[in-house]
């Protein structure tokens, strides 16, 4: 491919590119550039939007150029200020290395594992903040600098506090691209602040900085906030076939060519020309043949089908004994749909659920004459065994 043909494919869903001309110089130059994405394994699972910023690596795996996954054990222990209104807990080391063997666990679901170099940001921040190097560091980038941060400035302006170890934060991801001698680094459009330390560390170093490329936070199912486990509005990258595929299909047709634009490479133009319901149908497919394989992604369209489209009751349903007598918010976290008896009740009071095909709306002991199927949502059966 032609330089402004790889640039274009590059540039395809980015928000932020500092700067192209850059960009173009480094992929004219021929040589293999390491790209860089520091992750923070803050919990144990990943979902479609952190797949944004991992497509666009496997993009330029492709082109052949080798990502460095940073996990980022030191930093997070301290916690990423960025897009919060409150200091984040400090993690256990044990909980953040539990987390990040998941983290590359599920990574490679999309990464090349052959093109893909993993590294513990722990093995140069633990000397630096021991050395006199961290001292010249930290007089090259002011206060003032650091508190222009938007997220930092509505802290402030809210009276919230904000801790030392978090004005350092955006230093130590910085000195992750000094040490790794990045070329490119990506993250999502809230991390734009400490990719741009960064660049600024690099030249402090005598280094030639890095590019900086952010890609947009993706909106979860509910078309409305960013996609995050805590919303309940995520894809998760280990959802079954039959799951992942229902909650794609639940997404709004403008939402669709989100999805498309950041989690494929097919072409917009031609999705358009579909009907919304094929081009939906095609996007689940893609997505779950990804993760799951083609029987995958054939199991997940027959159990739509199914379940959405003849409006059936779906064969693999689990199986709950004796519930009789137990309450539906019981019955709900023990097969698994809530997490908590709050969880639970939300759906109840959303009515979303029902038994039978008949709405539940109140918390009560079950009183069944028969066996009886118990549905929550769109997604999610369970016949209940008297």
């Amino acid at each position: 491919m032609e330089v402004k043909e790889v640039l274009k494919l590059l540039k395809r869903g980015t928000v932020d590119l500092v700067s192209e001309a850059e960009l173009e110089k480094k992929l004219s130059s021929g040589k293999q550039l390491m790209i860089k994405l520091g992750c923070d394994p803050t919990s144990s699972d990943l979902h479609f939007g952190h797949s944004v910023v991992l497509n666009k690596l496997r993009t330029f795996q492709d082109l052949g150029h080798m990502v460095t996954l940073v996990i980022g054990d030191f930093t997070a222990a301290i916690g990423d200020p960025s897009g919060r209104d409150t200091t984040r807990p400090i993690l256990k080391r044990e909980d953040i290395l539990k987390n990040a063997k998941t983290y590359t666990d599920q990574a490679f679901k999309v990464l090349d594992p052959a093109k893909t170099i993993v590294r513990f940001n722990s093995e140069w921040l633990d000397p630096f903040i021991t050395s006199k190097e961290i001292l010249g560091t930290l007089s090259k980038v002011t206060m003032a600098q650091v508190l222009e941060r938007d997220d930092f400035k509505k802290r402030m302006k809210a009276g919230n506090p904000i801790s030392v170890l978090e004005v350092m934060y955006s230093l130590f991801q910085g000195q992750d691209s000094v040490a790794l001698k990045a070329d490119v680094e990506l993250g999502g459009t809230d991390q734009i602040f400490n990719l741009l330390v960064g660049r600024q560390l690099q030249k402090n170093n005598g280094q030639e900085p890095q590019v900086v490329m952010t890609m947009p936070l993706l909106v979860g199912t509910d078309g409305v906030k960013k996609m995050s486990k805590s919303y309940g509005n995520y894809i998760g990258l280990n959802d079954s076939p039959e799951d992942m595929f229902g909650k794609i299909m639940s997404i709004s047709d403008e939402l669709m060519l989100q999805y498309y634009e950041l989690l494929t490479v097919e072409d917009l133009e031609e999705v358009k020309k579909k009907h919304p319901m094929q081009a939906k149908k095609d996007l689940a497919a893609i997505l779950v043949k990804r993760f799951h394989g083609e029987d995958g992604a054939k199991a997940g369209l027959a159990h739509f089908e199914k379940v959405f489209s003849k409006k059936e009751n779906p064969d693999d349903m689990p199986e709950l004994k004796n519930a009789q007598g137990k309450l539906i918010s019981a019955i709900l976290i023990e097969a698994g749909i809530a997490k908590s008896k709050n969880e639970a009740r939300r759906l109840i009071d959303q009515n979303a659920v029902k038994l039978d095909g008949e709405k539940i709306n109140r918390d009560e002991p079950l009183n069944l004459t028969q066996d009886a199927v118990l549905q929550a949502g769109k997604r999610h059966f369970v016949k209940l065994i008297k």
